[in-house]
């Protein structure tokens, strides 16, 4: 690859339609790109080097990787240390960053930030990393530096969905396909409701869940849940591993089942499993909120075909399937329900699967 001078590169948030916390047991997952993204201004500097701006933060930060780099900025530095780790020679470079996915709402504004960096290194360096290699480097730069133990199912998303298509990954052999998702040809609409309960990962919650999944895999005698059944789960004596484990295990199956119906185009059909869905993390994964299960409640109470939570939890979004012109009754109806809980008004949204990283020009 030829290198560049200079250039503006962007990659999306993403919306998790059916398979949480499924990625780091080597399963299924079936995300699609939000049309919300994190943009790089990026110019190459002659130096190893790297300074970064962030138009949310106000904030310009320097560093060589001497030192390690704490904050919003560490996650910048894990794609540059990640880089170097496999061997890249890593070009020094002025970043400024904009975005407009939001924040701490489970939508994966750290992924987006990962991957649109990712590719501007790449392309600034003419760097020999091929797309499909990607997301795997960028998972490292989260879990090795940043210290967040997350799967791929972000970075995939990110960096390979298509436009109008939900993404189906095999966590375990990263092989895709890309799944048709045309809401609008049915009339239906992908409801967004920002819950607005702050989303935290790093808090120890999500390494806890990581951690049980993996203890009862290996309590199984399996390389990961992935493998497991459910009546393997009988051999695990501890109620709280067997919980842990038993979403696992029919998220994977409820992903499947959702792909054999978006395949034949039954998309109203999908509505059940995201609704059971979000009761396997309710009462087995333990990661809802009462605002989360709130807006579930309310949409489906309003008519939703189905409701979910979407992201790690402990806050965030839930995704409502409605038809399209429902969708402002259903918004309406979760609004009121949340005044009269006395949370904070949520924020409802409209979404449609957009492309991944992309370079802009």
């Amino acid at each position: 690859m030829s290198t560049l001078d200079s250039g503006v590169w962007a990659a999306p948030g993403r919306v998790n339609l059916i398979g949480e916390h499924t990625d780091y047991c080597d399963g299924f997952v079936l995300p699609f790109a939000l049309p919300y993204r994190t943009e790089v201004t990026a110019a190459r500097l002659d130096r190893p080097e790297w300074t970064v701006s962030s138009s949310l933060t106000g904030e310009t930060v320097t560093f060589d990787l001497s030192e390690p780099v704490t904050g919003w900025a560490a996650y910048v530095a894990g794609v540059v240390w990640a880089l170097r780790e496999a061997g890249y020679e890593v070009p020094g470079a002025r970043l400024d960053l904009t975005s407009d996915v939001p924040g701490g709402a489970g939508l994966s504004s750290s992924a987006a930030l990962e991957c649109a960096v990712l590719s501007a290194l790449v392309d600034l360096g003419g760097l020999d990393l091929p797309v499909p290699h990607r997301p795997k480097l960028a998972q490292r730069a989260e879990n090795a530096y940043v210290g967040v133990p997350c799967g791929v199912m972000d970075q995939s998303a990110s960096t390979l969905c298509r436009e109008g298509h939900a993404l189906f990954l095999d966590c375990r052999t990263m092989a895709v396909e890309h799944i048709p998702l045309d809401l609008a040809g049915q009339g239906l609409q992908i409801l967004v409701v920002d819950s607005r309960a702050p989303h935290q990962l790093v808090d120890g919650e999500y390494a806890a869940r990581r951690a049980a999944c993996e203890k009862a895999a290996e309590i199984l005698g399996l390389p990961a849940l992935r493998d497991a059944t459910l009546a393997d789960l009988s051999r695990l004596d501890d109620p709280l591993l067997l919980r842990r484990a038993r979403h696992v295990v029919t998220e994977n199956d409820r992903v499947l089942a959702t792909i054999e119906l978006l395949r034949d185009g039954r998309i109203r059909e999908i509505g059940p499993l995201l609704t059971s869905s979000h009761a396997s993390m309710r009462d087995d994964f333990e990661i809802t909120v009462p605002e989360v299960d709130t807006a579930v409640e309310a949409a489906l109470a309003a008519g939703a075909y189905g409701a979910r939570m979407t992201g790690g939890g402990f806050g965030g979004c839930v995704l409502a399937l409605v038809d399209a012109d429902r969708a402002a009754a259903v918004a309406d109806a979760v609004g009121q329900a949340f005044a009269a809980n006395g949370f904070r008004p949520p924020h409802c949204f409209p979404v449609t699967p957009a492309p991944g990283a992309t370079r802009l020009s």
